[in-house]
């Protein structure tokens, strides 16, 4: 591994249906140390809180002091409310602790193989070198390409100030220089996203 600098990192998933993507990815790590696992299950959070009491919450207890959210994305994980909690609290910029970078992994059962670089250059060079045909998208073809996300990461996509970068898991599966660039990328550009929080809180699956 290279010598950058390891980042705490918190991944958010659906764990009834993807923990075997979990499971696999801090199995890499444990092998190539490329990030400091900062996850844990926030299933306990209470309904009946209120948005800002859940995002504090979620923020300040759960997300602590990492910078890098994965989001692990499966044909479900778009309808999980403690997703949507999590995604939310990682674009908050909170007293306590900060807003994350956040970096968006589609899962095999997904079929999608398509890549949004959300770091400029840099990331388009080092980790896509065989792509050259880069194209601007709107909504609604973000949404044909990714039909799977949440729609809060369709927000954000749409607005390319949000720093947020797709890429499929067959990318960084058993490649861990990519996966420790995209997170060297993410953080490094986390105080400058500019997040759309417009989108009320989920609060049902």
């Amino acid at each position: 591994m290279s010598l950058l600098t390891k980042h705490k990192v918190f991944i958010s998933y659906h764990h009834a249906n993807d923990q075997q993507y979990k499971d696999s990815l801090l199995q890499m790590n444990a092998l190539y140390d490329i990030f400091i696992d900062k996850s844990v299950d926030t299933g306990d959070v209470e309904d009946n809180l209120s948005d800002q009491e859940i995002r504090v919450k979620i923020r300040d207890e759960y997300l602590r002091d990492s910078t890098v959210t994965i989001l692990l994305a499966g044909t479900q994980t778009m309808f999980r409310k403690h997703v949507d909690w999590e995604i939310f609290s990682s674009m908050y910029d909170g007293e306590v602790n900060k807003k994350s970078g956040i970096l968006v992994v589609n899962l095999p059962l997904t079929g999608s193989d398509n890549i949004t670089a959300g770091h400029g250059n840099q990331e388009k060079q080092l980790i896509h070198p065989n792509i050259d045909n880069w194209i601007s998208l709107n909504r609604s073809q973000y949404e044909q390409r990714y039909p799977y996300l949440p729609n809060r990461i369709i927000d954000n996509l749409v607005n390319k100030n949000s720093k947020i970068s797709v890429v499929p898991w067959g990318l960084i599966d058993n490649r861990p220089e990519i996966l420790k660039l995209l997170i060297e990328f993410t953080n490094q550009d986390r105080q400058i996203a500019e997040y759309d929080l417009s989108r009320p809180m989920k609060r049902q699956n």
